[in-house]
Formats: C-alpha cells, structure tokens, sequence
C-alpha cells in the first residue's frame, strides 16, 4: 500500500524570524541593553557597598578597630611563675591559639598586628636631666610590642635585647628622644614593688616607618609622646612617654609598679567579606564580646581574659549610611525600572499592532487562543532569552568588582526576558479573546473607560496617595518598603491616566473654531490628535515616567551639591580663609593686601575675632554666665559675603560706623555701637545698650538685629560689630571671595601668604567640599542616578520613536491619500507636524509639571544627609536637605520630547514625499 506523502509544514518561529529581520534584530538589541541594565544595577550596588565596608574599616582610627585581648597574671604566683607567663614563645604559642579561636567571618591581618606586654600605670622617672616643663617629672610607659624592626627604622644606636645582667634594654622613637632628652646609653628609673627602682637602659633610637599605620596608630603614645596635667586647682604639664622593651626584657616588667598585662592586638581584616556579611560580622563581634566566643576565648586566655573593640561601632555607623543610601537609589531603581518595563510593553503594542490582520484571520479561520499565544511566545522568546543571556554575560565582565553577587544580576536580566518574551502574546490574547471585525475604529470616538480599568485608577490612585503620605511622613529611611520607593512612579501613573481622559477635550474644543480657518490642515491636524489612538496611554506614561525619573534624580543630586557648598561655607565662611595657627592670634600686616594682589581674588573681607567675651546680662547678677566670640568686620564687603553665602544676610547700613573707633576714643567706655547677634546673645542683652569689656576695647553695644548665623563663625553664638568702632584693631582672619562662581586658584593664593608670612594658613572651600565625598557608597549611588537619568532619556527617546512608529502606517497612508487630493508637500509636512505636536506637548509639559509635583511632594521624606556629607562634622550634619526642582533636569529632557517628535515627523513627511502616493496605495490595500 503507498504511503502518503508527508505534509509539509513550515516552522512558524523561523519562518516569522526570516519575514521580520530587523524588527527581530531590533527587538533583540533593545531587550540586551535592559537585560544588561538589569544585571548591571544589583553588581554596581553590591560593588560600592562592599567598598564602603572596607573603606570603613580601613579608614576608622586604629584604636577604635583593633580587635584587642588581654589578660593578667595572677599576683598569686610565685615571681618566677609569673615571668614565665611573660615569655615571648608563650605570648607567641598564646597568639596561635587565638587566631582560629576567633569567631567567624572575624580575621585578623598579621602583618599590622602585634602582641606583647605592656604596663597599665604610667610610672614617674626621678632622673633630673629629663624633660620637665613645669618641674614635674615625666612618666612613662613599657610596652614590649612584637614585630618592631619590622615597622621601624633604626636612626640611633642599636636595637634592645635580652641584657647579660637580666636588666631591661628599650627603644623610644626619634620623637619621644627628642622631646624627653634621651639618647642611646641614656639610664631611666622606675618604681619597683620592692622599693628599689629598676633600670631600664636605652639602646636605641628608632623612626616608625608608617607611623600612621595601624601598627604605630593603634595606641599613639608609642611613637609621639603627649602632655599630660596634673589634678590641681593651677595644673602643671608633664610629658609622658613610651619605652619599647625588647620582648626578651618584657618578664622584668613583673618587678615593676606599672602592673603589667598580656595583650594580644589584632588588626581587623575584612577585604574577605562583603555588605552581606555585615549582620554576620556584627554578631561575631556581639559574640566575642560577650557570649559563646568569649566563653572559647577565655578556656585560652584564662578566666581573667577581655575582648575589647570599638569595631561594632564603626559597623552601626556604615550600615546606618549604607540604609540611608540605598533607600534614596532605591526611588531611582523603581523610576528606571518601571520606565524599562513600559517601553519593553509599547514594543509588544507595536508588534501587536502591525500584525493585527494576520492575528485576525487566523483567529477568525479558528485558531484557538492558546495556539497563538504558544506560538507567538515561542518566537519573542528565541529572540528575548538569547539577548537576555547576552546582556547578562556582557555585565559580568564589565560592571561590578569585590562582593557582586551573581544571583540578582541573573535574577534581573531573567526578568528582562520573561517580560520581552509574554508582552507580545498576553497582548495578542487579550485583544483577540473575541473574533474581531475588520476595519473597527482603534480611536478614541468609540472608545470608552471601563468600569474595570476606573476601578484600577482608582486603586492606583489610593496607592499613590498612601505611598507619598508615608515617604512625606517617614521618609526614606527604609529601603524595605518598597510602596514608599514607588512613589514617584504612581505619581507618575496616576498623571497618566488623568492627561489621557483629559487632554482630547480641550483640542476637541480648539478644532471647532479652526473648522472657520482657510485651509483643511490645522482643522484635521488638531481633530486627528484629539481622536488619537486609544493605545496612546503607554507612551504618555513612558515619557511621564522617564521625565519624572530624570527630574528626581537631577533635583537629587542637585540637592546633594547644595548641601555639599553649604557645609562647606559654615566650615570656611567663604571660598578661602586665611588665618593663623591660633585663631585668634591677629594675623602680621600686609597679608590682606598680599591675598588682594593674588590672581582670581574678587574680594577680601577683614575679620577680627575674639573668642570667651564674658556678656552681661539684662537679669543682672541672678543670670548664669554666658561667652560669647566677640566678630568686627567691615559692614560692605561682610554683608556682601553674608548674602553670597546665605548665612545671615544683612544691610551694610545696619553696622553704620558711630566714628568713635581708634586708640583716641578709649576712655569713651559710654559710646554704643550697633551689634548683630544670634538668638541667644540677642535675649540675653534684651533691646537695651549694655557694657561690654573685651580686648577690643570696652563699649556699649545695642543689639539692633538677629541673625541665626554668620560667616565668620556660622555654627556658634556671636555678637558682631562694626571693626572701625573698636580701639583695638586687628584682623585675625580674612574671608576670601573667588570669581563669580567660587573659583579660586588655590595653590596660588597659599604661595602667595606662605611667601609673605609664617604662622599663616589657607582653608579653601574647594579642599573642604572635597574631603565630604571619601566614601565609595557616595560616589557609587551618584554613579547610580547619572545612570538612571541617561537610561531614562534613552528609554524616552525610545518611547517617542515607538509610539510615532506605531501610527506611521495609518499617516502614511493618510498623508498618500490627501496628496491625491491636492494636498502639496508642505502642507502634509505641516500636517504631520501639527498632529504630532500635540501630544508631544502634552508629554513634554505633563512630565515637567509631574516632575516638579513629584519633587515638592516628596521633598520633606527625602534625607539626602548621608548621602551629601557622610564625613562631615555634626555641626554641617545637622543642616539637613531639602530637594529642589533643577531647572534643566524638568527643562532639558522635555524640550528634547518635543525636538525629537518634530524632527521625527519631518522625516516621515520628506520619506512619504519621496515615494510618491502611488506606491503607498496599492489596489486592494486594506490600509
């Protein structure tokens, strides 16, 4: 029996594939660029929070992050006994035991860690040749710290050793030798339990090869000895210092007053660790501090044994920065996000589009809706889930560094794909749930809100309202909730849905009048846009997303600069200060005529200053004291720089000199002169002039304005004056103004005073601004929203094109047909142009104003604290943020809508004009 001949059927994905080349193509390039966003994003956030815990870490002071254990030995013993706990191999085979005993993740970096004995009480050196500043003998220190020809130089003599006569043999450092006298051969006493002092000889002299590393920086009184003061009514100063015992002398400290004890001082090593394990880290610590590992801690160093470390501390102060941050990128997350997802649903919307007829047909000759929803999702996803995987394995390489995790980043770019891959069959599906007829209008003259799709607004509306009431209410402190991050995008969908219920009534309106109008264009123009196609919802909401992303993040880091200058003004008071080592020392003439001379300098302001003035009171004797820094100035050039700087602006008049300034008018204790205050000071001289006895000479003054602060000193209480009305006057800072912007050559301007004067230095504001920005976390999540802005212009830009690319079949064919009417080619130029102006309008002001809503709504929620100055002092953390619209984040991104739009429709218009109607209306063209 002949079989029969196979059918042949062609694969409906390849067959689609090679129809469609460049939509595929172009499809696949879109979904690779999200994909690689997607993944990107969770890398570089991993990355820099990671980078921020090793920054912390290594930049926290030695002493607060060494993880240090000590222990005594018990008096008890016999002395023999007790110096043999002293001995370097038992300290050495204690340390051994110590490090694996460590709770994990805790390591410790041996390379900058030390161990040894040292005393507990300073011990006072009788020797008269030593260093006595006030005639008090100094006292000293032992430590006998392992590793120190490691970390040192020798510059004198040579290094300590186990003395022949069982003595004890020390090292100082070249700045202790200085300060104290010593030298090598130099014979230091110290008390001992017996009565008898006990000599210690100095071998030695040695400089720290990194003082400032963790070895030396650990405990400071090794390497730099300090003044210390006595316990009395008049203190006298006496130096203390350090001996550094060789570790063979180190049982010799038992006879000594210094009590001695073990230590063991680890340097924290967590370049193994990641933002991850920060909660894991902490509860180590927890642990060793005061738990289980303490307990294994204890079994090796003895019941006597302590772990102390201020390291959980600096913990708590990076996760508190590192929650503020991310919940500040998390808003900009959403933005993008949301954005992405938009624009990926307008590709399927103009797939779904252009293939409207075949869908038709086919579900009109009975393809079930399951068979076309297989099939279309078999072939976005060959093109998505490759691209998807191509974007992923491009992130890896090229973004993220130390503590990226791969699960978020695959996580992502699989979210990327799965939404690519349904957004074209979910859409076909739901359109073609029913046969549909041929020819249905697609406008907005038939189409009317559901009832389904009001009570979705509505539901989006309350969560709006919500989501924006708590982040007003609780900020954004917590990066967790995720309804508080959203905020900026329901604003941005519920503005959606109301400009596209709204905006066709008013062009509706406006085409009446035009039907009067010469000419059929602005007529047809404005009541085409006012019946555009109902589908137009997506790209509005793309572009109002994106704008509103783009104005957020500008406003953000808008905020984040003006925060910056301002902290950095209430440090410096200006663009540059100059002033002595001592404050208020009065700095040597010719200083401020050398700062004017110097290239760049736009004005300098003399300041004098005189801190601890004792106010009177109004409530007279029954008051407590108050100080307050006593300020003269020169009232122009001040109030001029009080006004650059916003910190107390004030007229020049207010300070109008009473002439009765100079060394002639100092017996004329009854002259007033006019003063401004801060709050305090105000209240305390009441409104009546009151008698001020300072070096600057003695006067009434009479408060005749407040201010909350000034330039000079903007984070204290003061009283500031007219300079000339002083007897005694002396400049003791000038208050440095640069070029219109700030700008000031700095290096120029600290030649010029070194060059001129000692004793003198320059505090710019540009140095002091900088060092606010130290941590990754800050650089990384400013990366972070210049990203999110550029990806939301992208994504914008991509918005406009599809939804012009989805009608330009029906303009096409449009604009054919009035060309067979007589339409000339710059009238269907004009045509396209006006149709599409409308709704580029639309998105453009309709983003501007969400995007200046969205920001005065949520600026009072928005702490951008940690984010602007996460080395600040707490005086400038204190000033707070406050998020402001940027002109060019609401302006730039929608005059470029609009630009773009125009210049979209002009082509289109030349394109059509090119080929002719001929070609665009072919015989039996359903079009």
């Amino acid at each position: 029996m002949p079989r029969k001949p196979a059918r042949t059927v062609a694969p409906w994905v390849r067959t689609r594939l090679r129809t469609a080349p460049g939509a595929a193509l172009a499809h696949g390039l879109l979904v690779l660029v999200t994909a690689f966003l997607a993944a990107a994003l969770p890398r570089a956030v991993d990355t820099y929070e990671t980078a921020g815990l090793w920054h912390a870490v290594d930049t926290a002071e030695p002493r607060h992050s060494a993880l240090t254990l000590t222990t005594t030995v018990p008096s008890s013993l016999a002395p023999e006994a007790r110096q043999a706990e002293f001995a370097p191999e038992k300290l050495r085979a204690t340390r051994d035991e110590l490090l694996p005993a460590l709770p994990a993740p805790l390591r410790a970096d041996l390379a900058d860690s030390a161990y040894g004995v040292r005393t507990t009480k300073r011990m006072p050196a009788p020797e008269p040749w030593l260093a006595r500043p006030d005639g008090v003998a100094p006292e000293f220190l032992l430590d006998s710290p392992s590793g120190l020809a490691e970390h040192s130089g020798l510059v004198a003599g040579r290094a300590p050793r186990a003395a022949a006569d069982g003595g004890m043999e020390a090292a100082v450092t070249a700045k202790t030798a200085a300060a104290l006298r010593l030298k090598p051969g130099s014979v230091v006493h110290v008390p001992g339990v017996d009565g008898a002092p006990k000599p210690i000889t100095v071998t030695g002299v040695v400089e720290p090869r990194e003082p400032d590393g963790r070895y030396w920086s650990t405990d400071p009184a090794l390497h730099t000895p300090f003044l210390a003061a006595t316990p009395e009514a008049e203190p006298r100063h006496y130096w203390v210092g350090t001996l550094l015992l060789a570790p063979e002398s180190a049982p010799g400290t038992v006879a000594t007053l210094g009590e001695p004890e073990k230590y063991w001082r680890f340097a924290p090593d967590v370049r193994h660790l990641t933002a991850q394990d920060t909660e894991r880290l902490t509860a180590a610590l927890g642990s060793a501090g005061d738990g289980p590992a303490l307990v294994k801690l204890r079994d090796i160093l003895g019941d006597g044994g302590a772990f102390t470390t201020d390291l959980d501390g600096i913990l708590a102060g990076y996760t508190g920065t590192r929650t503020a941050i991310a919940s500040v990128v998390a808003v900009a997350t959403f933005g993008i996000g949301a954005v992405a997802a938009v624009v990926l649903a307008m590709t399927g919307g103009l797939f779904t589009t252009r293939r409207h007829p075949e869908l038709a047909l086919l579900r009109s000759r009975g393809a079930s809706l399951t068979g076309i929803g297989l099939r279309l999702l078999g072939e976005t996803a060959a093109v998505a889930v490759p691209a998807a995987a191509l974007g992923l394995l491009l992130a890896l390489p090229l973004t993220g560094g130390g503590g990226a995790r791969l699960l978020p980043a695959c996580l992502g770019a699989a979210a990327v794909a799965v939404v690519a891959s349904l957004v074209l069959p979910l859409r076909a599906v739901f359109l073609h749930r029913r046969p549909r007829l041929h020819g249905a209008r697609e406008d907005l003259v038939t189409a009317r809100p559901s009832a389904r799709r009001t009570i979705a607004e509505l539901t989006f509306l309350v969560l709006a309202v919500g989501a924006v009431t708590a982040l007003r209410r609780r900020g954004t402190g917590d990066s967790g909730d995720h309804l508080v991050s959203a905020a900026p995008v329901l604003v941005g969908l519920i503005a959606a849905f109301v400009l596209v219920r709204l905006y066709p009534l008013p062009l509706r309106w406006a085409a009446r009048p035009a039907r009067r109008l010469r000419g059929a264009v602005g007529f047809l123009s404005l009541a085409r846009a006012g019946r555009s196609a109902a589908s137009g919802a997506l790209p509005l909401l793309a572009l109002l997303l994106a704008l509103t992303t783009a104005a957020f993040g500008g406003s953000v880091l808008t905020g984040v600069s003006d925060v910056r200058d301002r902290a950095a003004y209430r440090e410096t008071g200006a663009d540059a200060r100059v002033v002595g080592d001592l404050a208020s020392t009065a700095l040597p003439p010719g200083v401020a005529e050398t700062v004017r001379g110097v290239a760049g300098v736009r004005e300098v302001s003399p300041v004098q200053v005189e801190f601890g003035l004792e106010l009177p009171s109004r409530r007279g004797t029954a008051d407590q004291g108050m100080g307050a820094p006593l300020i003269g100035v020169e009232p122009a050039s001040y109030a001029r720089l009080a006004a650059r700087t916003g910190f107390g602006a004030f007229p020049a008049g207010l300070l109008k000199s009473t002439g009765t300034g100079g060394p002639g008018h100092v017996g004329n204790t009854s002259r007033v002169i006019p003063a401004i205050a801060s709050p305090r000071v105000a209240e305390r001289l009441g409104d009546r002039p009151m008698e001020i006895n300072a070096a600057a000479g003695r006067f009434h003054v009479k408060v005749v304005a407040v201010r909350a602060a000034t330039p000079a000193l903007p984070d204290k209480d003061f009283l500031v004056v007219n300079g000339d009305d002083l007897t005694n006057r002396a400049a003791t800072s000038l208050l440095v103004t640069g070029g219109p912007d700030g700008v000031l050559d700095g290096r120029a301007l600290r030649a010029a005073v070194t060059a001129k004067a000692r004793g003198v230095r320059v505090v710019l504001r540009e140095e002091t601004r900088a060092g606010y920005v130290d941590s990754p976390m800050q650089t990384g999540a400013e990366r972070i929203y210049r990203a999110a802005i550029g990806a939301g212009a992208g994504f914008a830009v991509l918005a406009v094109l599809l939804s012009l690319l989805q009608s330009a079949p029906e303009r096409t064919t449009l604009l054919a047909r009035l060309r067979t009417m007589g339409v000339t080619r710059r009238q269907g130029r004009r045509l396209l142009a006006l149709e599409a102006l409308p709704q580029a309008l639309l998105a453009a002001g309709g983003g501007a104003l969400v995007g200046w809503a969205t920001i005065a709504l949520l600026s009072p929620g928005v702490d951008l604290i940690r984010l602007a100055l996460a080395a600040a002092p707490d005086e400038a953390m204190a000033l707070g943020t406050a998020l402001r619209a940027d002109v060019w984040s609401l302006g730039v991104p929608a005059a470029g809508v609009v630009v773009l739009t125009g210049a979209v429709a002009g082509v289109q218009a030349w394109w059509v004009a090119r080929r002719g109607p001929v070609k665009e209306l072919r015989a039996g063209d359903a079009r």
